[in-house]
């Protein structure tokens, strides 16, 4: 912590919040008269997309890869990059400094109004810079102004209502009191209810989230299978099963029981336990693909990047996805999720089960890369964005 940061800390809130406008305004300074980031060229085509501004899990840019496939159609991904946070690929970006810069900002929203026919707006993030506002309705009121068509995206727990979860799934992490229950409830409250007054198209990235937005539409995540098929080893050539959990999100994915399950597991001689930390996300189809099992998490109840991932590189995927879900994926796609169901109860015994009969195990990991190459390879992702993109009167 710096030294500033510290007196800052200590001031009374009011005091604090000047100062830190004030910092904000000098630092500003140095980039008045600094050269923009560049601008992507603009395409030519009818429809042309811009997506973001958060690109979780690189999903953005998926996304607009998908979009790019559809006849007549351009996109670009955009995102805001934060100090320490893992970097996805994406057509353009800014960097925080620069994010509540007026000149940026200006510039940003000049280039989108002037450029774009379609904007998907993630997860209700600000498009226009940090301009003192909480979310993108003042930002969405300015493209609808000038005739763009606008999406809302969400992820996750940009939407997830914590006590509805809580009341639905017996291993939900949400619990009254609890500062991140509330804090994802108050935000998850505010954006149904932007969701119900602006009454835009709705697309949620995991099927579990047609709990809170019903009349959304699924819009599959999407990756691309190949580095991950071509970095997986063969299942079991190692001397001991090998166990990998990824805890992007240790509260949410239950990293707590995960890791004392497989650590126990681990300590008998029964498997070897990897806890993969502090890996780009270049990295990762080699640490996956060395993996023979690759538990995702047991208490949200769903599946997502990481979990297709996995089973693109053809790995014996253990995760809490409960029936809800599979009966959603069933129903919507007509495919059963090759995921093996696991929960705090029973991970143990799962894995246990699995090294058993590796014969079987082997069977459920067959199924991975056929299941994401039909879902989530971005073809089915740009069917859905299709029937935004292009309109009825010229299909």
């Amino acid at each position: 912590m710096t030294v500033t940061r510290s007196i800052r800390e200590h001031l009374p809130a009011p005091l604090a919040r000047t100062a830190g406008a004030v910092r904000r305004r000098l630092r500003g300074l140095r980039y008045s008269y600094a050269q923009l980031p560049a601008f992507p060229p603009v395409a030519t085509t009818p429809v042309r997309m811009l997506v973001g501004p958060t690109n979780s899990a690189g999903q953005g840019h998926a996304w607009a890869q998908a979009a790019k496939t559809v006849e007549g159609v351009d996109a670009v991904s955009f995102a805001l990059h934060r100090k320490g946070q893992f970097q996805f690929a994406v057509d353009y970006g800014v960097p925080l400094a620069w994010f509540g810069q007026p000149r940026w900002q200006r510039a940003q929203q000049q280039y989108v109004l002037s450029n774009y026919t379609h904007v998907m707006a993630e997860s209700l993030r600000p498009l226009f810079g940090a301009r003192g506002y909480s979310d993108a309705s003042a930002d969405i009121e300015a493209m609808l102004g000038k005739g763009l068509k606008v999406g809302l995206l969400f992820h996750g727990s940009d939407i997830r209502l914590p006590s509805r979860h809580a009341k639905r799934e017996r291993w939900s992490p949400f619990t009254p009191g609890d500062e991140l229950t509330e804090r994802l409830e108050t935000q998850a409250r505010r954006h149904a209810e932007l969701v119900a007054s602006l009454k835009l198209p709705v697309f949620v990235s995991t099927v579990d989230l047609l709990d809170d937005v019903p009349d959304a539409q699924w819009l599959p995540v999407a990756i691309d299978p190949a580095p991950w098929q071509q970095a997986a080893r063969p299942l079991f050539s190692h001397g001991k099963p090998v166990v990998a959990h990824v805890p992007s999100n240790a509260k949410l994915k239950g990293t707590e029981e995960i890791d004392a399950v497989l650590t126990a597991l681990h300590d008998s001689g029964q498997i070897e336990y990897r806890r993969i930390t502090g890996v780009p996300h270049s990295g990762m189809p080699a640490v996956i693909g060395d993996a023979d099992i690759v538990v995702d998490q047991l208490r949200i109840g769903l599946y997502g990047v990481a979990a297709a991932e996995a089973l693109a590189a053809g790995r014996i995927v253990v995760s809490y996805v409960g029936d809800a879900v599979r009966q959603r994926v069933r129903s919507l796609a007509e495919r059963e999720v090759p995921i093996v169901e696991a929960d705090p109860d029973t991970l143990g015994d799962v894995v246990t089960g699995l090294i058993a009969d590796r014969d079987a195990a082997a069977e459920r990991a067959a199924a991975g890369p056929g299941f994401v190459a039909e879902l989530h390879d971005g073809r089915r992702s740009a069917e859905v964005l299709k029937t935004w993109l292009i309109s009825k009167e010229t299909l």
